[in-house]
């Protein structure tokens, strides 16, 4: 078969999946920033890829089954990452649990999204990301950013990571409102897909 850039791209971003689990748990210097770079990559992909697709009608059944599934991986490991990530504050049990609870909330409504997307196109019904799914995907995307390397920022300098693990905590507690806003609000405009 041959492959479009769009769907390379998607490829690529399946690729970085292990790559990134690899240098996030394997200990080198500055192995976390290494990850956080790989997942940087991987959101330029992620956005490039749809881009291009929809910007030169090279849409394919191939990258409509792998691209949410890129998505969703490369999330869910980054996720699974900063989960074990010790927290650089006190009280670290407390922030280990919130994050924690902040990343299942996160991949369950992905879960869920993704059967009613399922049901919806058995009906041949298109459902299309709204604003606030985008906005959620933003603060997700800096929050993890700035979570995945923040063992080496810390190292290198205490206050700067402790200001990235702030920071990067505070966006994720956002980006988990706005998950469950933007689920609720998923299901119930389109709840009639599940009608009958």
């Amino acid at each position: 078969m041959k492959m479009n850039l769009p769907n390379k791209l998607t490829v690529l971003r399946m690729i970085l999946v292990p790559v990134l689990i690899v240098l996030f748990f394997v200990p080198f210097p500055w192995h976390t920033l290494a990850a956080a770079a790989v997942y940087v990559i991987a959101c330029i992909t992620d956005f490039l890829d749809g881009h291009i697709a929809r910007k030169y009608g090279l849409v394919t059944n191939f990258g409509k089954f792998l691209d949410p599934i890129a998505d969703k991986t490369i999330v869910a490991c980054a996720l699974i990452a900063v989960c074990v990530t010790p927290p650089v504050v006190s009280p670290q049990t407390a922030f280990t649990v919130c994050v924690a609870v902040f990343a299942m909330v996160i991949l369950s409504r992905e879960l869920i999204v993704s059967g009613f997307r399922i049901v919806a196109a058995d009906k041949g019904v298109v459902l299309a990301a709204d604003m606030l799914g985008k906005a959620k995907t933003v603060f997700q995307m800096i929050a993890i950013l700035l979570l995945l390397p923040v063992v080496d920022i810390y190292a290198a300098h205490e206050l700067c990571g402790t200001v990235f693990y702030y920071a990067g905590f505070s966006l994720l507690a956002i980006a988990t409102l706005l998950t469950v806003v933007s689920g609720v609000n998923y299901l119930v405009k389109n709840r009639a897909v599940l009608e009958g």
